[in-house]
């Protein structure tokens, strides 16, 4: 199928009120401009150097969710123009968003990334972590944050019953922390998974190789 017919297809799987990034990742600006013309905003990427060579090129409406493993010292080239982190998963980072944040006169929302799945090499806040940092927020020690809600991905599996299991506990804690303090975004949910994400709970999911096909490794 080509990217409309993929998109569309996707679109018409989910509910109103789940939110979609396009996982555009290794992807050309011109696959991008593509599903933006048929009505996209919001477009994920895991690396901050594919961004910064991306951004220059595409509409200004569009809102960049860097959905990879960030680390500290690539923040400050994102801060100027990035609408949501969703892979924060350490107070050191917090920190230095809210530092370059500053920078800007901005308050830059982010995602508290969890550890939900099995595997070793997943990034994420334990659970205890996680609302340990969501304490220090709503104490107020990163004023130019918001934090918006939760990210997380389930281990790679044909085990439903385990994705659903990884799942339900990062739902459990989003509505755990909405009890103190509104949230918006319960990210979880990929091409494979995503319709039991939504089952279980998912407002945000990231969807990329089922929009734009299989993904250019050689870049």
């Amino acid at each position: 199928m080509s990217i409309q017919e993929n998109y569309n297809y996707i679109k018409s799987q989910l509910p109103d009120h789940v939110q979609l990034v396009a996982v555009s990742k290794t992807h050309p600006v011109s696959a991008i401009q593509e599903v933006y013309d048929l009505g996209q905003r919001v477009f994920g990427e895991n690396k901050v150097q594919e961004v910064l060579e991306k951004y220059p090129l595409l509409p200004k409406d569009i809102q960049w969710h860097l959905i990879g493993h960030l680390q500290t010292n690539k923040v400050k080239y994102i801060a100027e123009f990035v609408d949501t982190i969703q892979s924060v998963d350490s107070e050191r980072l917090l920190l230095e968003i809210n530092k370059e944040a500053v920078k800007y006169n901005r308050t830059i929302k982010v995602l508290l990334q969890v550890k939900i799945a099995e595997e070793e090499s997943k990034f994420g806040l334990e659970i205890d972590e996680a609302k340990a940092l969501f304490q220090q927020y709503l104490n107020d020690e990163f004023p130019h944050i918001e934090i918006t809600g939760l990210m997380g991905m389930a281990t790679f599996t044909d085990n439903e019953q385990q994705i659903r299991k990884e799942f339900s506990v990062l739902k459990n804690l989003f509505d755990e922390l909405n009890k103190q303090k509104s949230l918006e975004t319960l990210s979880m949910g990929m091409s494979d998974d995503f319709p039991v994400a939504i089952e279980c709970g998912a407002n945000s999911v990231r969807v990329g190789s089922a929009i734009f096909g299989r993904r250019d490794y050689t870049k």
